[in-house]
């Protein structure tokens, strides 16, 4: 984002301005001496109109008067944003545009506006542009990687990499066309490989359509590269909107499509078909005997699908779906229900909720463990239009499981089996190579998961609004045979069901061990404690002591400072730390938590430790301006602690974290913290197959022979988030190595880059440079984010080329720190300067 604080240097009247027309030039002149004292009183709408004046009267001072453009321009917007003038705001940065068209950091900047409006097709446009016309920008680099992983998820990389369902498909489809299915409609056609397929096998037409724009651009491309432009035609709207004679001249006789996702159902196949079977596809065959005339009839490809289902132990699903714990880093728990997080496939589950969430589970740390035996939980035939129409009005069916495993019942997964003919399909198995991950339905309705062979366990299967459910209704156990209908019903009496991921995404690390969860409030507590004597040496001794019920008790001194230590917590989501505060005494906390579900949850928690009210307050009801969150909590008063929120669950430091501490350190007291102090950054050699496939086609051979590759690799992204280096498939290079560190609390003790020499430990190819990050809380206690019992991720940068090291080897990788990302190159150290 551009700094619309950093004023621009004074544009001086004694510019030389061309000869000829001395009304112009005065005009002019007088232009840029009101827009000067315009922007003197803040006044920049009409700063703004007097300098695109100056700059259409006399186009020689358009670089001389950028500077001072470009920051009336960004106030000026940042005005319009905050009234709710949008179409101003985009009609200054066009009329901005006009006059400056290759301007980098302005098209990056309404690209930055567009994005926060929701237009990514056009922001990802802008952001492209500014690289294209500055490449080293790193704010349009950045902003571009951000936006990509929007418009080009990752799975269709991965997807695309997948030969074995490449393959599959093109089979299908060589069979369905030479059999006389030669007019082709490709719903969701992504980069057009199978409409692609279609028309190398043979078909007489092809039409196919997408929805997104940056896909329908680049599927144009695609199949232009591929000598078909002409030959398919593509269609940028839903299937849903498609039109007879408008969009396409007839009804086609072969539809293809891969529009599932994990659970299916998921990206709204079964309403695409139904629409084009009622107004797109000719009517489909009626016996089971192959048509003898194929032109006449209609077909889907794939042809059905069946879903298979079991029930699995996982801790790592159980911890961030539920908090299993009675006490928190020394909070109580009891008197607050269940909580547990959003993704819920009870009976009475909303329909917006989502019922699933995906996993990998040959991948998933600690593995799982299945309870049960695969089951059959639905199949469906997409050739036939009266099943689909009636999937959802289905009486939900009924499924006794017997359980054949001892052990605490943490979900149902499940996968299918996506029938394309009769001879090819793919299954999304756990156990199968595939580009899908599977379904998981963490179980949050049962009263005691525990379960054991002898067991039952009662589940319902319905497709109520299209998406696949799947609900544990009762467990049968062996000793009395009954069902526990009144403890599922107390469970719901008391559960929490409005609490939400983050809350559980933020316990998961302190449940799974007193480990480090003890620690982070062990520090936060040594911490309070030594502000409040004023000695940190002296407090760091022994204030506090964790009692045998994981409660923290403080040792109060007898010169505590008469007036309350005033902390802010600033945690992103959900978090107890204000809490924790406000329970030491002498403190008046400050939670950020902004949902109001939140909000009762913490007021319920400080009701059940025996917070009086007045000790904790909620900050965003004292903020008018909620990106303001950061300011003094009076006129008269600073802080005593600030709690910043460094990394995110998906393994990045947060974006402006150092803006964040710059702001946080104006805002403390004397002998005021910032709590973590810093983070150290480390890092790894490895040889990772999986992260190439994860990040770009891998040539043409794995998309049967189409020049697919370099159109979907411009929206490769260089770091990959979300990653569990424990269970990576991928061969270790080096061993660990500090990169970087960012400190919060002493700025002149940061730098921009850094050169660091890593040591290969093995042979192989250096495909990623994984990393992780040391959270000093202290200068005793730090955590990392890269340990057994954390809710961190890990994050990778994948090498835009390979580099092959044997033992013994050194690369030199040189980290830079922009804002608050950070970015990794590799290189060989070069012999003489060593």
């Amino acid at each position: 984002m551009p700094n619309p604080s950093t004023r621009p240097k004074p544009v001086r009247r004694s510019c030389r301005l061309s000869r000829g027309n001395g009304a112009r030039n005065e005009l002019v002149s007088r232009s840029l001496e009101s827009a000067q004292q315009c922007l003197v009183n803040q006044d920049y709408g009409t700063a703004f109109v007097h300098y695109l004046l100056v700059i259409n009267l006399a186009p020689a001072l358009k670089d001389f008067a950028r500077e001072s453009f470009r920051f009336t321009l960004f106030k000026w917007a940042e005005e319009l944003d905050s009234l709710g003038r949008i179409q101003d705001l985009f009609n200054s940065y066009e009329q901005a545009l006009e006059l400056y068209p290759d301007d980098e950091v302005i098209v990056n900047s309404m690209g930055e506006h567009l994005f926060r409006m929701g237009f990514r097709d056009e922001a990802a446009g802008h952001f492209h542009k500014a690289l294209k016309l500055k490449p080293d920008f790193a704010d349009a680099k950045e902003n571009f990687y951000r936006v990509a992983n929007w418009l080009v998820e990752r799975w269709h990389f991965l997807m695309l990499n997948d030969s074995r369902r490449n393959t599959k498909y093109q089979q299908a489809i060589q069979k369905a066309v030479k059999s006389g299915y030669n007019v082709v409609l490709d719903i969701g056609t992504g980069t057009g490989i199978l409409g692609m397929c279609a028309k190398t096998a043979g078909a007489a037409e092809v039409y196919a359509c997408e929805l997104s724009k940056t896909m329908y651009e680049l599927a144009c491309e695609v199949v232009s590269a591929n000598g078909m432009n002409g030959e398919i035609k593509i269609l940028h709207m839903k299937s849903l909107e498609m039109e007879i004679p408008k969009d396409i001249p007839n009804r086609v006789s072969l539809v293809v499509t891969e529009t599932v996702d994990a659970g299916l159902f998921g990206e709204g196949i079964i309403e695409s078909l139904i629409h084009a079977w009622n107004h797109l596809l000719l009517p489909p065959q009626i016996s089971a005997k192959p048509s003898s005339n194929p032109a006449k009839t209609g077909r889907v490809i794939p042809a059905g699908a069946t879903v298979f289902g079991m029930a699995v132990q996982c801790p790592e699903i159980r911890r961030h779906h539920r908090v299993c714990v009675t006490a928190v880093g020394g909070l109580c728990l009891s008197g607050v229900g269940e909580l547990h997080s959003p993704v819920s496939y009870s009976k009475d589950a909303d329909d917006s909720t989502e019922p699933y969430t995906t996993e990998r589970l040959s991948q998933i740390q600690g593995g799982y463990t299945p309870l049960t035996e695969p089951f059959q939980a639905l199949a469906i035939d997409f050739n036939n239009p009266q099943e689909l129409e009636g999937l959802c009005s289905r009486k939900a069916s009924q499924i006794s499981l017997p359980i054949t495993q001892e052990g605490v019942l943490d979900a149902i997964a499940v996968w299918f089996v996506l029938h394309l003919d009769e001879e090819n399909s793919l299954s999304t198995g756990p156990q199968e190579e595939t580009c899908w991950e599977q379904a998981i339905y963490p179980v949050q309705n049962l009263f005691n998961c525990t379960v054991k062979p002898g067991d039952s366990l009662l589940l319902e299967v319905s497709c109520q609004d299209a998406y696949l459910r799947i609900c544990s209704l009762d467990l049968v156990t062996t000793e009395k045979m009954a069902v526990v209908e009144e403890a599922s019903q107390r469970l719901e009496t008391n559960s929490t069901s409005s609490a939400e991921a983050e809350l559980c995404t933020a316990l998961a690390c302190l449940q799974t061990s007193q480990g480090s969860g003890q620690r982070k409030f062990i520090a936060f507590c040594k911490l309070l404690s030594a502000l409040k004597t004023g000695n940190k040496s002296e407090a760091v001794e022994d204030p506090v002591c964790i009692t045998d019920c994981g409660k923290i008790c403080t040792r109060e001194h007898a010169h505590s400072a008469p007036d309350p230590l005033y902390v802010l917590d600033v945690s992103e989501g959900f978090s107890v730390l204000s809490l924790i505060a406000a329970k030491l005494g002498s403190v008046k906390a400050f939670s950020s938590v902004e949902k109001e579900q939140h909000q009762a949850v913490l007021k319920r928690l400080a009701e059940v430790n025996g917070v009086c009210e007045q000790a904790l307050e909620f900050w965003l009801n004292h903020v008018e301006d909620d990106s303001s969150v950061l300011q003094r909590p009076s006129t008269e008063k600073l802080w005593s602690a600030i709690v910043l929120d460094c990394v995110e669950t998906c393994g990045l430091v947060r974006q402006e974290l150092m803006e964040k501490a710059n702001l946080a350190r104006c805002l403390l007291e004397d002998r005021g913290r910032i709590f973590p102090e810093r983070i150290v950054m480390y890092g790894m050699l490895v040889e990772s197959d999986t992260l190439l496939l994860e990040s770009a086609v891998q040539g043409t051979e794995p998309t049967l022979g189409f020049n697919i590759a370099p159109f979907i690799n411009q929206f490769t992204v260089p770091v990959h988030v979300f990653l569990d280096l424990s269970t990576l498939p991928c061969k270790h290079l080096s061993q660990p190595v500090e990169l970087f560190t960012l400190d919060l609390m002493n700025s002149r003790a940061n730098y921009t880059s850094r050169e660091v020499k890593v040591e290969a430990c093995a042979t192989g190819r250096v495909t990623a440079v994984p990393f992780w990050y040391q959270v000093h809380l202290d200068d005793e206690i730090s955590l990392s984010t890269f340990s057994k019992d954390s809710h961190w991720k890990q994050a990778a940068v994948v090498l835009h080329q390979p580099i092959e090291v044997c033992t013994g080897d050194q690369l030199v990788l040189r980290i830079q720190q922009h804002k608050s990302s950070i970015s990794i190159t590799a290189r060989r150290e070069d012999p003489q300067a060593a």
